[in-house]
């Protein structure tokens, strides 16, 4: 085999651009639509590629992080009252979260009542012994931190 061809047989180049210059030549009505939006769609994908190639590449300049810093010197009573807090706040935001959810559940028809009963108990349930593990550590630390009464500091 001396050399092999690209194209098949009955197709050769010449022929292939003679038939798509017969195609521009004829006079077709749905000619220029159908080359104007094959074209807008070749060029919506190389857009498409191009804006994604672009997408989290960049490298992040200036970039600040906020750290919430605390006192060194802070008691175990004062971490545990954070902690009681920053958990109330979160079941805040949870109620918030599921009531705008339950609003896009009724929206689309959802039944939602029952397991959120049945969350809403266990979620209390396991609050109340989260919060009843944390007050015995609060209890503890404050308990820890009282000075001993029985000997006298001179």
């Amino acid at each position: 085999m001396s050399a092999m061809a690209i194209f098949p047989r009955p197709a050769s180049p010449r022929s292939a651009l003679h038939d798509l210059w017969s195609y521009f030549r004829a006079q077709r009505p749905h000619k220029w639509p159908i080359l104007g939006l094959s074209v807008a769609i070749t060029w919506l994908i190389i857009w498409v590629f191009v804006l994604d190639a672009n997408t989290n590449t960049m490298p992040t300049r200036n970039q600040i992080i906020y750290v919430q810093s605390w006192d060194t010197n802070r008691s175990d009573a004062a971490i545990i009252l954070q902690q009681k807090m920053e958990l109330a706040k979160r079941e805040a935001a949870l109620e918030t979260k599921q009531k705008e959810m339950q609003h896009v559940a009724d929206m689309f028809g959802i039944d939602w009542r029952e397991d959120e009963a049945r969350n809403r108990s266990r979620r209390q349930e396991a609050l109340k012994q989260i919060n009843a593990q944390l007050d015995s550590r609060l209890a503890k630390a404050e308990a820890g931190q009282q000075p001993a009464t029985g000997a006298a500091q001179p």
